[in-house]
């Protein structure tokens, strides 16, 4: 391990990847308990969805053919044979010249293709109707596994379930699913610094916002967060801090102290800890560029930096990728609306505010410093400037992460 040497994030995730394995026990839970849990395994449908063939409109279950030709000066007369109540099957075939009053939702009788919206017949009689307009079979209906065929894969093993997801589940009357125990990730914040939120700083104080951001940010991803709380810039104080999250959690994020400075021990402290140990400490991003990346066994530690919104921004590049399988970044294309430079060799990450100009999307650069939480709220995403650039210019398309 090279001190200091900058490593892109695709190598830092690469490094990390070959070396920690962040995986938890199953379980099985009920849909209400699994939402937003990952999947320890592939859910398929037991059965169809739906079940029957069934109307997508208020109107008439008819034969299509029995309608071909109509029109408002010419209506195609058929008999009511009967109605589809909600939640019954149809009393009786469909035959010939006939309907069947039907309701969204309802099951079409047999002999039935098609359904004429309301909207479209005229009642000349309790027991006779008249269609002004045709319908093609297949028409406002739903057949039986359109939605689902049964035996389909539903969702796969290593998917994070959403709301949709769980009401897919549930039309498929899949009530529990086996899930993963939520990963447990520790939060240390170190800096002699730092004091508790509920304290009046004093001189050189800071209130520790680190356990908050980074406590929120393991959340997002799925995973359960466990707060130790703030640890001072002392070897002993900080390893015992760091073994005690390594026995109940199954990854370790640790802000400040990652710089090289006199009195940042973190680096020595991931050193001391066991093989693998540290695997790179440097990254070629601004802001982040002190990020300690480590293993012990098989867990995961990082060494973000103490400023909120540079921890907040490593964080959302190198540990969500890690800690959320599920996770997918989509970037979006915006034209910046002023120039900035950037260090060739170096992935800038620019706060910016996203907007429109008539129909092109704008991003604008948020100024501020790293330690600058407000500029976060402001932001709604990072505008990467690439490792190769020096710089963009104002009017020219970036790449956007989205918050």
């Amino acid at each position: 391990m090279d001190l200091f040497r900058a490593y892109t994030i695709a190598d830092a995730l690469s490094i990390l990847r070959d070396h920690v394995r962040l995986e938890t026990p199953g379980e099985r839970l009920g849909l209400r308990e699994a939402l937003h849990r990952t999947l320890d395994g592939d859910v398929f449908a037991p059965e169809d969805v739906p079940a029957f063939d069934r109307s997508t409109m208020d109107g008439f279950a008819v034969r299509a053919r029995d309608t071909f030709g109509a029109s408002e000066g010419l209506p195609a007369y058929l008999n009511v044979a009967g109605e589809v109540l909600m939640g019954e099957a149809p009393r009786g075939r469909l035959e010939v010249g006939h309907a069947f009053r039907i309701a969204t939702g309802g099951m079409l009788p047999e002999g039935a293709d098609a359904v004429v919206m309301v909207e479209y017949t005229e009642e000349l009689d309790a027991q006779t109707i008249g269609v002004t307009r045709p319908v093609a079979p297949g028409e406002n209906t739903i057949r039986c596994g359109d939605d689902l065929a049964g035996g389909t894969l539903l969702l796969p093993g290593g998917h994070r379930l959403r709301s949709q997801d769980v009401g897919l589940l549930a039309a498929a009357g899949v009530d529990t699913v086996p899930v993963r125990r939520p990963l447990r990730v520790g939060v240390i914040t170190t800096g002699d610094e730092v004091v508790p939120v509920e304290e009046t700083p004093g001189p050189g104080q800071v209130r520790d916002v680190n356990s908050y951001t980074l406590g929120g940010q393991v959340c997002e991803c799925g995973a359960e967060p466990v707060i130790y709380g703030i640890v001072r810039d002392d070897f002993e104080s900080l390893i015992a801090v760091v073994r005690r999250a390594l026995d109940e959690t199954e990854a370790v994020m640790i802000s400040g102290g990652s710089s090289v400075g006199r009195r940042d021990v973190t680096v020595d402290v991931l050193a001391g800890l066991g093989e693998p140990g540290v695997l790179f400490h440097g990254l070629a991003v601004r802001p982040g560029k002190p990020t300690i990346g480590a293993a012990i066994g098989e867990k995961l530690i990082l060494g973000l930096p103490g400023h909120p919104v540079s921890a907040m921004v490593v964080f959302s590049l190198l540990a969500r990728p890690l800690l959320d399988p599920g996770y997918r970044r989509f970037p979006i294309r915006a034209r910046i609306t002023r120039s900035l430079s950037s260090q060739a060799g170096k992935e800038d990450y620019v706060r910016v505010r996203l907007s429109r100009d008539g129909e092109r999307l704008v991003a604008e650069p948020i100024p501020g410093k790293s330690g600058l939480i407000a500029t976060m709220v402001r932001a709604d995403g990072l505008a990467r400037i690439p490792l190769e650039s020096q710089g963009v210019a104002a009017g020219e398309e970036v790449e956007v992460i989205p918050f």
